[in-house]
């Protein structure tokens, strides 16, 4: 799935985690830095993310921050569109 892309081994891991996050769920940033085993690089995961070519087939939007909120998107809309993207999933509330 990500042959041919410049990644890094990192952003290949970070990506593989994000691909497998189904429909009306989310993680967060740490919790897919802990699944590749970097537990504290939450950071670099959203790092990678932002770089992600293969986006909405890998759904970026779908991790979020530790505290609940949406943090930032790179995507249509900024983090906007990945909240509404979100609700539309039933992934988040629209309270």
């Amino acid at each position: 799935m990500l042959e041919g892309y410049e990644l890094t081994d990192f952003q290949k891991e970070v990506l593989i985690v994000t691909a497998g996050i189904e429909r009306g769920n989310t993680l967060t940033y740490k919790q897919v830095a802990e699944k590749i085993g970097h537990g504290k690089a939450y950071r670099a995961v959203g790092t990678a993310l932002k770089k992600n070519p293969l986006a909405p087939k890998i759904p970026c939007h779908r991790v979020i921050k530790s505290d609940g909120s949406v943090g930032n998107y790179s995507g249509k809309g900024g983090a906007g569109g990945k909240r509404e993207l979100l609700i539309r999933e039933f992934a988040i509330s629209g309270d």
